[in-house]
């Protein structure tokens, strides 16, 4: 799709007419594309997404009107949906709230409490709100991970053809056997154990990470891109910030201090701080392994995929946290 393309879709969909059209670099997300858009003196994150679902448009409009501060609502298109659809996928806009992602920059002491603030509020919506019951709900079944984890090995484990990423992942791949083996019969024995213990489940935006954080003037924060968002205990969103993420801003005893100033007490359960680890990290491996697979993907994004499976695989990782806590 086009620079053109892109600004034809924006004014027939949003009536908003673009000039600066510029693509944002950042993120995983193979099933998305975002740019940054300039129409006059306003900006604005558009995305492209064929992936998630609607409820990262349709959740943050509701936290919004919730009065929930720190998540942009989505623009409204000219027919009053939250998003068209192009080519399959859904075309939306959101208010370009910062430049300034916290992964690069940082959080101050007043922003970590205004995270911890943030993310209170949105874990104590009611699971039964009009919007939040019909999220995805939690169920502890590591099924499709450990089968698209099974699928990878079973590839790798072929005849050695591919080009040379593609061995080097297969060479990864063997070398990191046991941490895979740990990862996989960990997912399953705590899945097991935690469907026999219900827990209370809140609105989860599941990949609270500093990546997906933004900050402003006057200790401002935001909270983006929710198209994963799910009901769940809130273990699936402090893992963030208990431990932290390894490969992003370190969050220490010192950062989690001041985000339980705003959040409340963090007490968390360690099975399900452990499971939501292990399997956060086996979906991470497999979906940069399937991006190296893709011979038809861009050389540079097959690259830099095949350096965060070889770090995850040598325990430089969140494998390697998501083992050692368990």
């Amino acid at each position: 799709m086009t620079a053109a393309e892109l600004r034809d879709w924006i004014v027939a969909d949003f009536g908003v007419v673009p000039g600066e059209v510029t693509p944002v670099g950042h993120g995983a997300d193979a099933a998305a594309a975002v740019w940054m858009v300039r129409a006059g003196d306003t900006r604005y994150a558009v995305k492209w997404s064929g992936g998630g679902s609607a409820a990262g448009l349709l959740l943050p409009d509701r936290l919004a009107s919730l009065g929930v501060d720190g998540v942009p609502a989505p623009v409204r298109a000219l027919d009053g949906g939250l998003w068209s659809e192009r080519d399959g996928r859904r075309l939306s806009l959101q208010p370009w709230v910062s430049d300034v992602r916290a992964v690069d920059a940082g959080l101050s002491p007043g922003q970590w409490t205004a995270f911890g603030a943030l993310l209170a509020r949105v874990h104590a919506v009611s699971a039964a709100d009009v919007v939040a019951r019909e999220l995805p709900v939690e169920e502890h079944r590591p099924d499709a991970v450990l089968a698209a984890t099974a699928a990878v090995t079973a590839r790798l484990a072929g005849d050695g053809s591919g080009d040379d990423l593609v061995r080097g992942l297969a060479a990864a791949w063997r070398d990191g056997v046991e941490l895979l083996g740990a990862l996989t019969v960990q997912a399953a024995v705590l899945g097991a154990r935690l469907r026999d213990r219900p827990a209370r489940a809140v609105v989860c935006h599941t990949d609270a990470h500093l990546g997906n954080v933004l900050a402003g003037d006057d200790d401002a924060v935001w909270l983006i891109d929710w198209d994963d968002a799910t009901l769940a205990p809130p273990e699936r969103d402090l893992m963030f910030v208990v431990g932290g993420l390894p490969g992003y801003a370190p969050v220490g005893e010192w950062e989690l201090g001041r985000f339980a100033e705003g959040y409340g007490a963090v007490d968390v359960d360690p099975d399900r701080l452990s499971y939501y680890r292990t399997v956060r990290a086996l979906a991470d491996l497999t979906e940069f392994a399937a991006e190296l697979l893709d011979p038809a993907g861009d050389r540079a994004d097959r690259e830099f995929a095949l350096r965060i499976v070889r770090a995850e695989l040598t325990g430089a990782g969140l494998a390697a946290l998501a083992v050692g806590a368990a």
